[in-house]
């Protein structure tokens, strides 16, 4: 069973048990996190694509920490103009755990 869930403008394909890098989260490290924007379910019964999201369905993940990914250099340069600017980015991620992801039905 996997579900596609959207967080920080992104989608993202996740199984129970998967760890998974997503835009920074308000919630601190061992705190319990809550995806409500379930795109896409699959499971053993069949698929369920939401229109925008399915209904009742959530993906429950415990956030593991907080980091910073790997410096993205950006360089501005014209030639034979002596302009050269060079400048780097650092952007916050957080490790979340997927523990389950909950259909919201009893069947």
């Amino acid at each position: 069973m996997y579900a596609i869930i959207e967080t920080g403008g992104k989608q993202y394909r996740v199984t129970e048990g998967d760890v998974v890098a997503v835009e920074k989260l308000p919630q601190t490290e061992g705190e319990a996190v809550v995806f409500d924007r379930v795109v896409h379910v699959s499971t053993e019964q069949g698929v369920k694509i939401g229109q925008p999201y399915v209904e009742g369905c959530s993906v429950k993940a415990t956030v593991l920490k907080h980091e910073k990914a790997r410096k993205v250099m950006s360089i501005r340069y014209r030639p034979k103009k002596n302009v050269r600017r060079r400048r780097g980015h650092r952007q916050w991620y957080t490790l979340v755990k997927i523990d389950r992801i909950d259909l919201g039905e009893s069947s």
